[in-house]
């Protein structure tokens, strides 16, 4: 698969286990929050262009990007998944001292909400809720830019990043450390023409430390700026607040409310063959989500060995979870659209047939809750796991009636 919309290459429709499916990249993050795309019709141009037919706007605490989202899908004939994606807290976890699907922070838990309804069903007390924790999440960003300048100042860079104008120029409202790196990557390639220039500039922000990155890799060089001056260690890295992060079980409550699936989204083999503390069990990490009222994971599959991607996914399949699978996007760097494994390889027909069959019982889902009946999971979380087939049939015929 090329990497470039240009030049992609358009796969057909799969014959898995059950007959002929389509591709599904239920994990996308648009410019509502960060991606590595401009827009959201680029990113769906490039889901025709790969013949991926069912598609998953995933943005950090945002749905403003679903009525764009749905729009464009219609133009396209691609059937569209609202989902949403949380950082959260499990004191518990954190105490303990476990590493969940965050690496490098006991306790911290992404999750993900899947087939939300659209349009938006959300009420207080949760939209509150949801409305505060983005708005921690950008305080906290503007606390980093602010640092940010002050190193610029010390070392008499000819400007300054401006909060405001990241926010407007770069945002659609959600700000994210990433587009501080963007920023000022930005100013540094338009004050600075020649790339020697630009390098001893890095040098300088990066307190002495080389730039590794060719100053041309506009991905790579943001991705430095990001682990040398904005993650934990950098000099303008700034810890979160107790308010940037709600309880997994609040957290939960919210996805419910708002019509959606309780998702965990695991790791699995991060790098080296290495797991955190909670994935690296799976009989016993299938016995914590169930207890915790989970009936659907995910995972980036770019990040796993097909090894471990079939033996997690097949193990949680067969004990009646829904399991979705997608890219991302949610760095600058621009990859296909299309869902690989480890070294771009291609997912088998039985992977491509367990997420396909996901992606139906998520759009049998969001179809029944947006019309106000009980979906997958009823008001309480509980997932109807005995009649999953009779979700994937009908999420089947709502797919094929918006694409075929």
């Amino acid at each position: 698969m090329n990497e470039n919309n240009n030049n992609a290459v358009t796969c057909p429709p799969f014959r898995g286990l059950g007959g002929v499916g389509f591709r599904v990249n239920a994990h996308l993050h648009t410019p509502y929050s960060f991606s590595a795309f401009e827009s959201i019709p680029q990113a769906l141009d490039m889901a025709v262009a790969e013949n991926v037919k069912v598609v998953g706007i995933n943005d950090f605490y945002a749905t403003e990007g679903y009525a764009e989202w749905d729009k464009e899908c219609a133009k396209r004939n691609l059937y569209p998944l609202f989902n949403i994606e949380f950082i959260s807290l499990n004191k518990e976890d954190q105490a303990n001292g476990i590493r969940v699907n965050d690496p490098n922070n006991p306790g911290r838990t992404y999750l993900s909400g899947k087939g939300l309804a659209y349009p938006l069903i959300l009420k207080d007390p949760y939209l509150s809720q949801l409305n505060k924790v983005k708005a921690e999440s950008n305080k906290h960003v503007e606390k980093m830019c602010g640092k940010l300048n002050e190193i610029l100042a010390s070392i008499e860079a000819p400007f300054a990043i401006s909060f405001e104008e990241v926010k407007q120029t770069l945002t659609k409202g959600s700000i994210r450390e990433r587009h501080l790196a963007k920023a000022l990557r930005m100013n540094v390639s338009e004050l600075f023409a020649d790339e020697a220039v630009q390098a001893e500039f890095y040098q300088k922000v990066f307190g002495g430390k080389a730039l590794k990155s060719n100053v041309s890799d506009v991905a790579a060089v943001e991705n430095e700026i990001r682990g040398n001056l904005l993650k934990a260690g950098g000099a303008a890295f700034v810890p979160e607040s107790p308010e940037a992060f709600l309880d997994m079980e609040d957290v939960c409550k919210i996805i419910i409310a708002a019509g959606g699936i309780p998702t965990y989204p695991f790791l699995a083999d991060f790098g080296n063959n290495e797991f955190t503390d909670f994935e690296a069990d799976k009989e016993k990490t299938l016995e914590i989500l169930k207890q915790r009222g989970f009936a659907s994971i995910e995972f980036i599959p770019t990040r796993n060995t097909a090894e471990v991607l079939e033996d997690y996914t097949n193990f949680f399949w067969d004990n009646g979870f829904v399991v979705t699978f997608g890219t991302e996007h949610n760095t600058p760097a621009m990859e296909p659209l299309e869902v690989f494994v480890q070294k771009n390889k291609p997912l088998s027909p039985r992977m491509l047939e367990i997420n396909y069959q996901s992606a139906c019982v998520v759009a049998a889902h969001q179809h029944l809750v947006k019309q106000g009946l009980r979906g997958y999971i009823d008001e309480n979380g509980l997932a109807d796991f005995a009649k999953r087939d009779e979700y994937i049939l009908l999420g089947e015929k709502l797919i094929k009636a918006r694409i075929l």
